[in-house]
């Protein structure tokens, strides 16, 4: 593990949502100070993924520490009884065999034992684009607990950016005016981005010189985009393939074997119509190539062997399937398997010029040939064989065959009836 390679304490760049790593960009500050200094009742977060959303509402909880009630709700995709039963149950209330009634009774009993305490109700709803617009208008409803000089209640509504499109509604209006302020969490500007992987090293127990040279957190800052979650992955991958190579500090080619190994660039948004891809900044000329040593940290070889082997594969799949298929319509004609289940009665299928029939039991093709064309005859057998190129003795037909036979010939006269048979018999007979 680089945690001792790089005289580090603890993971510098996980993915739970520890308080003790969020940096406090400039959004960050003023969402705080809206959202918790100054106290107003009813307030939305918004944030795109990603961008440590979530540990900005347990730096929240943690820093209110005793001095308010506080419910984090996160299972948001749940109908109102469902809702009331989750919000409970983190006040330690049992609400299962309650109705809506009386879990609101329980609830406000809550309120008032606080207010009495002077402790404020803090429910923060994670998510909060996922609630049904029921469930959303009961949580306005909420707002409503207030003496004549407080609210006994501080909602904090977070979510994912269809949260405010959801509050923006027509239908939502009243909920939309409750909320007094609405935060949005913006990606991290490149100097904020050096800033917060210096505070992450720092919390983890890093000392000595940069970790990571400019243009490695130049490259980071321009595959990041900003986003938090994304420089912890770009981060975490560069120190794995660093320590795989014993570099002490990390330069812009690791970040540049990170990137392709994660495959970021196919992910980054498109531009408008025609635009060109920015450049990297301050690239570098292609150092010269050289042999890299096999490495678990990094996987872009292994997958791109892997994307090679599907394709080759596939191709195997899509030839063979060709194959396949040509080989049925050669064998359309050909006995069916031994065992296999004959259908109840000998049946037709109409063309336009050929009829195809079923092989039944205890069928022959003279039976056949006088049951659907009313003859039998040396022209028809040898008719017969031209229309059905695999059938290599008409001797020996089975149940399940299909055989073609010519469309619209016509019985032979009856005087010829016998004389006819003969000769297909004796066209028979010529088969070995």
């Amino acid at each position: 593990m680089f945690l001792d390679f790089y005289n580090l304490r603890e993971q510098p760049f996980g993915v739970t949502p520890d308080p003790r790593y969020l940096y406090l960009s400039a959004t960050h500050r003023e969402a705080l100070y809206y959202g918790i200094e100054a106290g107003r009742g009813f307030m939305a977060l918004i944030a795109k993924p990603g961008m440590g959303k979530t540990t900005l509402l347990f730096q929240l909880l943690e820093r209110l520490g005793a001095s308010a009630r506080t419910i984090f709700l996160f299972q948001t995709q749940c109908d109102l009884r469902e809702f009331f039963r989750y919000l409970l149950a983190d006040l330690g209330i049992d609400a299962r065999a309650l109705d809506l009634v009386e879990m609101h009774e329980q609830l406000n009993q809550v309120l008032i034992r606080e207010a009495r305490a002077n402790r404020r109700l803090v429910l923060v709803i994670d998510e909060a684009q996922n609630l049904d617009n029921t469930v959303l208008e009961s949580v306005r409803l909420l707002s409503d607990f207030e003496t004549p000089s407080a609210k006994l209640m501080q909602i904090v509504l977070a979510g994912q950016p269809q949260l405010a499109e959801k509050l923006a509604r027509p239908d939502l209006a009243q909920l939309r005016q409750r909320v007094s302020i609405l935060a949005r969490l913006e990606p991290l500007s490149a100097e904020e981005i050096d800033g917060y992987i210096d505070h992450r090293l720092q919390v983890a127990g890093h000392q000595g010189g940069a970790l990571f040279k400019p243009e490695a957190r130049a490259l980071i800052a321009a595959r990041s985009e900003g986003i938090p979650r994304n420089i912890n992955n770009l981060c975490f991958n560069a120190l794995s393939i660093g320590y795989a190579l014993k570099k002490k500090t990390i330069d812009r080619s690791v970040i540049q074997e990170v990137v392709a190994d994660l495959e970021l660039d196919p992910l980054r948004p498109e531009g408008p119509a025609g635009s060109d891809p920015a450049p990297d900044p301050d690239p570098e000329p292609e150092p010269e190539p050289k042999a890299k040593p096999v490495r678990a940290a990094s996987g872009g070889w292994v997958l791109r062997a892997a994307a090679i082997a599907l394709l080759i594969a596939l191709a195997g799949v899509i030839a063979m399937t060709l194959s396949f298929r040509k080989q049925l319509s050669a064998l359309d004609d050909a006995p069916a398997k031994a065992g296999e289940a004959a259908p109840a009665a000998p049946s037709a299928v109409a063309s336009s010029q050929t009829i195809t029939v079923v092989v039944g039991p205890n069928d022959t093709l003279e039976q056949i040939s006088q049951r659907n064309l009313g003859r039998f005859d040396s022209a028809l057998v040898e008719e017969i064989l031209k229309l059905n190129p695999g059938f290599r003795d008409p001797n020996r037909i089975v149940v399940g065959q299909r055989i073609r036979l010519p469309r619209g010939s016509r019985p032979d006269p009856a005087n010829r009836g016998n004389q006819a048979s003969s000769e297909a018999g004796a066209t028979l007979r010529s088969f070995p």
